[in-house]
């Protein structure tokens, strides 16, 4: 089970895994899916992509809405979720160990700084 104090975090929802200096995993908060509702298609990006912060790299439809999920951080993807395709509800059942959706490679070290950690997220949801 991932530990949520470990990671760090967007106002936008996502959740970023730094697994080591240059390469994370990225997916979207539980509150996120809560808002979403039932999900029922993902598409991803392919292998081998560069992102920047806050490009676009996914789509994830609902049964309420369609969500654009943008990068919290710069690199290249290294690894998508490909099960998510097929099994798209994963995201609502466990969106922070099998409902990941992406893994990037940074050229440096991965910045943290502008991104939030736990405590700080809790403290942003509850002024929503």
């Amino acid at each position: 089970m991932t530990d949520t104090a470990k990671l760090f975090y967007t106002k936008e929802h996502e959740w970023v895994e730094v697994i080591n200096d240059d390469y994370v995993r990225i997916g979207i908060t539980e509150y996120a899916v809560e808002q979403l509702g039932d999900i029922v298609f993902v598409e991803l990006p392919e292998v081998g992509t560069d992102l920047s912060e806050e490009d676009e790299f996914a789509t994830v439809e609902s049964v309420k809405s369609t969500s654009e999920i943008y990068a919290p951080v710069d690199g290249s993807v290294a690894k998508v979720n490909s099960s998510l395709e097929d099994e798209p509800e994963k995201m609502n059942e466990s969106p922070y160990e099998e409902g990941w959706l992406i893994e990037l490679q940074s050229k440096d070290a991965v910045d943290t700084s502008d991104l939030l950690d736990e405590k700080a997220y809790q403290d942003y949801l509850d002024t929503l």
